[in-house]
C-alpha cells in the first residue's frame, strides 16, 4: 500500500468520526436545554456558546451575545470554516476518493450519497426548523458507515488503518465533549438547584457519546461528576471511552507493525494505555485542567508518530 493512500485511509476515519460527533453534539446539546432544571442550562446563548467551545475552541464572553442562524450555520453547512459538518465530510469523501480502491463500493457509494445530502441540504431551513432532521440523519447514517466498514471490508491492513483513524479521533472527540461539559458543569454550579456533583451537564455528556443509558445500568443510580468522568474516560467497557479508544487502538497497530522498541508507534501506544488502565478518578478529579490537556497531548502525539511511521512520503 502507498503511504499517500494509507494517510487517506487514517483521515478518512478521523474525518468520519469527527462529523458524527459534532452533529450529535450539537443535537443533543440544543435540545437537552429544554429540559434542563436550571436557567443558565435553558439559557440558549449558554448552549450556543457551548457548541462553539466544543467545535472550534471558541470562547465568548459571558455578557456578549451570538446569533443562533449564524453559529447554527457556521458549525453546519459553512463551507468556509474547516471545522463545519460539511467540511468535515467533504474531507472525509476526499479521502475516500483517494483510497477508493482499497474499500468496498458499498462504503464509497455511501459516503458518496451523504455527502450530497449534507450539500444540497436547503440552509434556510437547517437554521430555521431543520436541525433535528439534519443532525439526526447525520449521526443515523455515518453510524451505518461504521457498520459497511465493519461488515464489507477484509479485516487486513485497510481496515486496521481506518480503525485507528476512527478510534484515535473518537478519543479527541470524547475528551472534547469532557472538558466542554465539565465547564458547562462549573458555570451553572452556583445554582442551589443544580450544584457541580449533580450538574444536568453530565448527562447531557453521557446522551452526547451515546452512554446514559449503560451508565446508568452499569452504577444504577443517576449521573454524578466521579460516575461520568470514570465511565467514559476510564472504564474499557464502555465502548466510547478514552480506555476502549486506546485498547482497540493497541490492537490494531500489531496488525501494521510487530516493532515494540521505544522509538516505535507501538511502544507509544502501550506506554499510553498502560497509564490510563492504572489512573485512579481521584487523579483525573484533582488536576482536571492539566488532564485534559496531557490527554489532548497524548493523542496527538500518538497521530503523529503513526503518521511519520507508516505515512511519511
Amino acid at each position: 500500500m502507498l503511504a499517500r493512500v494509507a494517510n487517506n485511509l487514517f483521515w478518512m476515519g478521523r474525518y468520519l468520526e469527527r462529523t458524527e460527533h459534532i452533529a450529535r453534539f450539537i443535537n443533543v446539546n440544543y435540545f437537552s436545554s429544554l429540559d434542563a432544571p436550571n436557567e443558565i442550562s435553558q439559557s440558549r446563548q449558554f448552549v450556543l456558546k457551548s457548541i462553539l467551545y466544543m467545535v472550534n475552541d471558541t470562547v465568548i464572553e459571558n455578557d456578549e451575545e451570538v446569533d443562533e442562524k449564524k453559529v447554527l450555520f457556521d458549525v453546519a453547512l459553512n463551507p468556509e470554516n474547516e471545522f463545519s459538518i460539511l467540511s468535515c465530510f467533504k474531507y472525509a469523501r476526499e479521502n475516500a476518493s483517494s483510497a477508493r480502491d482499497l474499500i468496498s463500493i458499498e462504503l464509497y457509494e455511501s459516503i458518496n450519497q451523504l455527502y450530497y445530502y449534507i450539500k444540497n441540504y436547503n440552509v434556510d431551513l437547517f437554521v430555521n426548523k431543520g436541525l433535528d432532521d439534519f443532525t439526526a440523519t447525520i449521526t443515523k447514517e455515518t453510524a451505518s458507515l461504521r457498520g459497511k466498514i465493519n461488515e464489507t471490508l477484509i479485516l487486513d491492513e485497510t481496515y486496521a488503518i481506518l480503525t485507528l483513524g476512527i478510534h484515535l479521533e473518537r478519543a479527541n472527540q470524547v475528551i472534547r465533549i469532557i472538558n466542554t461539559k465539565y465547564i458547562d458543569a462549573k458555570s451553572s454550579e452556583s445554582e442551589i438547584s443544580d450544584n457541580f456533583n449533580n450538574s444536568y451537564e453530565w448527562t447531557t455528556l453521557l446522551k452526547c457519546i451515546q452512554s446514559f443509558d449503560m451508565m446508568k445500568r452499569f452504577y444504577k443510580k443517576a449521573p454524578v461528576s466521579a460516575d461520568t468522568l470514570a465511565f467514559s474516560v476510564l472504564n474499557p467497557s464502555c465502548p466510547r471511552s478514552i480506555m476502549n479508544c486506546l485498547n482497540t487502538t493497541q490492537k490494531n497497530i500489531k496488525i501494521l507493525s510487530d516493532r515494540i522498541d521505544p522509538n516505535s508507534t507501538s511502544y507509544l501506544i502501550s506506554k499510553t494505555t498502560c497509564e490510563y488502565k492504572y489512573m485512579s478518578i481521584n487523579e483525573i478529579e484533582g488536576n482536571f485542567s492539566d488532564f485534559i490537556e496531557d490527554t489532548i497531548t497524548k493523542v496527538t502525539s500518538i497521530c503523529e508518530s503513526i503518521e511519520k511511521e507508516f505515512f511519511d512520503y
